[in-house]
């Protein structure tokens, strides 16, 4: 288990972003549901099928408590990744049978039922499933629950951008996401040569900013108050330009480009690796 965190409740967001998303995928014309998305080779149907996939399987395991089928044994991060990549994978190729309207229809059934079991889950209990890129074994339920928001808000931003519909309308919304994904930060940075004194200190600009900061104890990196120290390295981005980085939306070149470093770069320049998500 990893260090204390804060804790962040997402329980009440997950109706309001399923309701904008199902209101959005309503008003599409056919050629909308074609487009390409920042997710790789997935078009805008396929996002959605994916959310439908996720919330089925959240229902069906979390909520309903069915045993999900055994996976081949997984030694290594890389072959927990391909299980992941082959899961998705056979759930899009799929729904390729299925119109956008019926999609649109099982995604709002299933986005108004998994709403309901979040709204009434427990913050405190043992989580079903452990975080991973946070490089958990195990985590706390309000964790796994943010995590499961995190994935619904950025296929939804996906979805977004590709049609040109702009952001989600209330934007904190993506404050909690970004309070979720920032504790992607001591998992990405154990590699990364530290001592006590050492900070990070990330700055994110925007309705939905704040400032986070990655601090070394002596023993490891954690999210930390501020405090008055002068940190190591400082970070500087956009809300926007945060969760494309965190959610693997950004090529290489433009995150360089899209955060602005100070101070020390062995501190500052590994954040551009950090993601919140399996990859």
């Amino acid at each position: 288990m990893s260090a204390m965190r804060s804790r962040t409740d997402t329980r009440l967001f997950f109706r309001p972003v399923a309701i904008e998303i199902v209101t959005l995928l309503r008003t599409l014309p056919p050629e909308d549901w074609t487009r390409p998305t920042v997710a790789g080779r997935w078009r805008v149907r396929d996002v959605v099928a994916h959310l439908l996939d996720t919330a089925l399987r959240r229902l069906s395991f979390d909520r309903d408590r069915i045993i999900p089928p055994a996976p081949a044994p997984l030694n290594s991060e890389r072959d927990f990744v391909a299980f992941i990549n082959d899961l998705n994978a056979a759930w899009i190729r799929a729904a390729e049978r299925l119109s956008p309207r019926v999609l649109t229809d099982l995604y709002a059934h299933a986005g108004a039922a998994l709403a309901d079991f979040m709204e009434s889950a427990s913050l405190e209990s043992p989580a079903l499933f452990a975080v991973s890129w946070a490089g958990d074994t195990a985590s706390e339920a309000w964790f796994d629950i943010g995590r499961e928001f995190t994935e619904i808000w950025h296929h939804g931003s996906q979805i977004r951008d590709a049609v040109a519909a702009g952001s989600f309308s209330n934007p904190r919304w993506l404050r909690a996401v970004l309070d979720i994904a920032f504790h992607a930060l001591p998992h990405a940075y154990r590699d990364v040569p530290g001592r006590a004194g050492l900070s990070l200190a990330i700055e994110v600009l925007g309705p939905s900013g704040g400032r986070w900061t990655l601090a070394h104890t002596g023993e490891r990196w954690e999210l930390v108050d501020a405090g008055d120290a002068a940190p190591t390295a400082t970070a500087t981005m956009t809300d926007d330009v945060a969760w494309r980085l965190f959610f693997n939306a950004l090529s290489p070149s433009a995150a360089a480009e899209s955060v602005r470093f100070e101070g020390d770069p062995a501190i500052g320049r590994p954040l551009l690796r950090v993601r919140s998500i399996v990859v």
